[in-house]
C-alpha cells in the first residue's frame, strides 16, 4: 500500500516524481521542486502475534478484524508506539485486543509484505486468560496447530515457520507451500 502525498508538508508545493541522486544511486521518488523535501515511503514496522492458549491445551488463537470482508481469520498485529520494544509492543497488542497476557515471547522472523509497504516482526506469543475481543476484531477461533491453514502473505509465512519449528508441515490455503 502506498501512501499517497500529492503536496509537499513544508511548503504545500505539489510534489513531483524527480529523479535524484542518493547514495545507492539514481532514484525517482516524489520530491517537492520548491524546497526539495523527499518522500521516502520506507515500509511501515507491524508486530505479529502466533498467540498459543497455554490454558487451552495449546490452541492457536486467530482472530478475524472487524473490517476484513468474508471469513478470514489471521494473526493479531498491531503498530509499535513510541518508546517500547517490539517485545513489550507485541504483548500490548495481544493484551489489548484479546485480553490475554503473554508469558513468554520468541521471534519467530522478520517478513516483508510489500502490497501493504509493511516489515512484518513476528513473535510466538505463549499466553493465558480470558478471552475478551477488542471492537476491532469481530471473532476468534481456536486450532490445533496441526489443523491451522495458512495463507501466501507476510503473516501466513510466519505461521508456517513457527509450525515448521514445531514439528508440523504447514498445509497453505491454496495447495503447497511455495514462497513468492
Amino acid at each position: 500500500m502506498r501512501h499517497e502525498h500529492r503536496f509537499c508538508p513544508h511548503c504545500a508545493t505539489p510534489l513531483q516524481l524527480i529523479m535524484a541522486a542518493e547514495d545507492g544511486g539514481d532514484k525517482q521518488r516524489l520530491r517537492c521542486p520548491a524546497c526539495g523535501w523527499t518522500h521516502w515511503n520506507n515500509p511501515v514496522p507491524v508486530l505479529a502475534a502466533v498467540i498459543e492458549c497455554a490454558d487451552r491445551d495449546g490452541q492457536l488463537l486467530l482472530a478475524r478484524n472487524a473490517a476484513w470482508p468474508g471469513r478470514m481469520f489471521g494473526l493479531i498485529t498491531g503498530f509499535m508506539e513510541a518508546g517500547e520494544t517490539p517485545e513489550e509492543g507485541i504483548a500490548r497488542e495481544v493484551a489489548e485486543e484479546t485480553s490475554l497476557q503473554v508469558d513468554a515471547l520468541s521471534l519467530i522472523g522478520v517478513y516483508d509484505f510489500q502490497r501493504m509497504n509493511q516489515l512484518i516482526v513476528a513473535y510466538h506469543a505463549r499466553s493465558h486468560g480470558e478471552i475478551r475481543l477488542s471492537p476491532e476484531l469481530a471473532e476468534y477461533k481456536l486450532f490445533a496447530p496441526a489443523a491451522v491453514r495458512c495463507w501466501r502473505a507476510g503473516t501466513g509465512f510466519a505461521l508456517a515457520d513457527w509450525l515448521r519449528t514445531q514439528g508440523h508441515e504447514p498445509q497453505f490455503l491454496d495447495g503447497p507451500p511455495r514462497r513468492p
